[in-house]
C-alpha cells in the first residue's frame, strides 16, 4: 500500500481539564504538515476534535487561553436537583461560540468526525458519527456529577470515558490506516499530587474550591496526620483516574495505536480548566518529543 495515500485517524482521549492539550497536539502536528483526515474524540476529546472537524480550533484556543479561576467557577453551580454543577445555559453557549452551530450536522463537517458515550443501562458504548455534532459531544462529555445524562434514541448516555477513554477503534472502524492516540492519563497514576499549603483562601475561590478546602480542613482537625485523608474531590478524581487507566490499558492491548502520544499532565487536577495555556504547551511539547517516532511511523 502506498503510505502517501494512507489516511491518518486521531484518537482524542477523555481526561478533563487535561484535554486542553489535544489543542496543542492538533497545532504542532499542523507545523508539521500532519492533518488527520478523520477525528474521534472522547468526552473533552470530543469538544476539540468537533471543534477542529468544524474549523473553528483557533477561537476555542482563544477562549480556552481567557480562561481564569473566576471565569471557571461561573461554569459551576449548587444545582439542588443534583443532576449536575455544571451550568447548562453558559455550557450551551460556549458550545455555539466555540464548536460548531446547534444545527450543523457531523455529516456536514469538513473533516470525518465521530464521538463514543456510554448507554447508562446496558454500559454498551454509543458512537455517533451522524446526526447534530453538538448532541454528540454533549452525550460524550456527560460525566456523572458535573453533567446530567442525556436522553438519546430511547436511552440514557452518559460520558464515553467509561467504556472507551481513547477511541481507537472508532478511528479503524471509520477508515483510518494509521491511527495517532492521544492519551491523557498516562502518566497519572503513582504521582504524588502536589501538598496543600495553609494558606489564606484566594478571592476568587469558588464553590469546589471552597468545599474541598473546607473538607480537607474539617478532616485535618480531626484525624491530625502527616498523611492526611484525600477530599472527597480528591477522592472521587483519583478513582475516576484509577477506572479510566485500567480501562485505556484494557482496550488498547486489544486494538493498540500505531503512534501512541502521552502528555505530561499528572500535575493538572481533574477541574483546572483555568490551567489551558500550560496543557496547551505541554501538548505542544509531547509532538515535539515524538516526532522522530511519529515521521518514521508515518513514512515507514
Amino acid at each position: 500500500m502506498d503510505k502517501a495515500k494512507e489516511s491518518i485517524g486521531l484518537a482524542l482521549g477523555s481526561g478533563s481539564s487535561r484535554g486542553w492539550a489535544h489543542i496543542g497536539i492538533i497545532k504542532e502536528l499542523a507545523k508539521n504538515g500532519i492533518e488527520p483526515d478523520i477525528i474521534c474524540g472522547c468526552s473533552i476529546g470530543s469538544i476539540v476534535g468537533a471543534s477542529h472537524a468544524a474549523g473553528n480550533l483557533e477561537a476555542l484556543e482563544t477562549w480556552v487561553r481567557s480562561l481564569s479561576k473566576r471565569t471557571v467557577t461561573r461554569f459551576f453551580e449548587l444545582n439542588l436537583s443534583l443532576n449536575g454543577f455544571v451550568n447548562a445555559e453558559r455550557f450551551h453557549a460556549f458550545l455555539d461560540e466555540c464548536v460548531c452551530d446547534e444545527a450543523v450536522q457531523i455529516e456536514q463537517l469538513p473533516k470525518t468526525f465521530a464521538s463514543v458515550s456510554t448507554d447508562l443501562k446496558s454500559g454498551r458504548e454509543v458512537w455517533f458519527t451522524e446526526g447534530l455534532a453538538l448532541d454528540a459531544v454533549r452525550a460524550s462529555i456527560s460525566l456523572p456529577g458535573l453533567f446530567p445524562p442525556v436522553r438519546h434514541q430511547g436511552s440514557w448516555l452518559v460520558d464515553g470515558g467509561l467504556v472507551n477513554p481513547v477511541p481507537v477503534s472508532i478511528c479503524r472502524a471509520l477508515g483510518a490506516d494509521i491511527v495517532i492516540a492521544v492519551n491523557l492519563n498516562g502518566d497519572i497514576l503513582g504521582k504524588h499530587q502536589r501538598q496543600k499549603t495553609s494558606v489564606e483562601p484566594p478571592e476568587d475561590e469558588g464553590l469546589l474550591d471552597s468545599v474541598s478546602r473546607s473538607i480537607r480542613a474539617y478532616s485535618d482537625t480531626l484525624f491530625p496526620s502527616k498523611d492526611p485523608a484525600p477530599s472527597l474531590f480528591d477522592a472521587i478524581a483519583g478513582s475516576i483516574n484509577i477506572t479510566q487507566d485500567r480501562i485505556t490499558r484494557s482496550r488498547m492491548a486489544g486494538d493498540p495505536p500505531d503512534i501512541m502520544l502521552s502528555p505530561r499532565l499528572s500535575h493538572i487536577e481533574l477541574l483546572e480548566f483555568h490551567r489551558g495555556k500550560e496543557a496547551i504547551k505541554e501538548g505542544k511539547n509531547c509532538v515535539k518529543r515524538m516526532l522522530p517516532e511519529i515521521e518514521y511511523r508515518l513514512k515507514g
